[in-house]
């Protein structure tokens, strides 16, 4: 039971920028603003994101489940710090990019983002080669969002 308990929190856990994010999706005066954007050729449509972002948040919640539930000699509080710091980093990139529209303070935080997503896999791996192999699809998508804030950045 205690296993469950702590995949569920990790779950939630690895949820709580999409969460924070979601109030600064595009909607209402961010949708005018997000869709007067001249975007890249490459930019998804926006059903891709609501089927993209519960994946990769989900897969991120296993991963910090099995560094949580993993044995290892190896201290885990580094990776649980960069854990967190890149969650902040990730809801700090929504609220800066959707909810004040500073699309280029956003690119800077992304770049942040993939750095500490990059160190955070690192000291995974030790710890847990499956954590570090589950967050790699995060860190694709997220070479991808560089691509298309750096874009919208250059084309607006």
């Amino acid at each position: 039971m205690k296993k469950f308990l702590l995949f569920v929190l990790a779950i939630v856990i690895s949820f709580l920028p999409g969460i924070i994010g979601m109030l600064f999706s595009p909607s209402g005066a961010s949708d005018l603003w997000y869709n007067a954007l001249i975007k890249p050729a490459l930019t998804p449509a926006g059903w891709v994101f609501a089927v993209v972002w519960p994946i990769l948040y989900f897969l991120l919640g296993i991963a910090l489940y099995l560094i949580i539930v993993d044995k290892t000699k190896f201290s885990k509080a580094k990776s649980y710090t960069l854990f967190a710091v890149h969650m902040v980093l990730n809801a700090l990139w929504s609220y800066l990019f959707f909810g004040l529209n500073m699309v280029g303070v956003a690119l800077i935080i992304l770049v942040a983002l993939i750095a500490f997503t990059i160190w955070m896999m690192r000291v995974f791996r030790p710890i847990s080669r499956a954590a570090y192999w589950l967050v790699w699809p995060y860190l694709v998508w997220m070479l991808f969002a560089l691509y298309l804030n750096g874009s919208i950045l250059f084309l607006n």
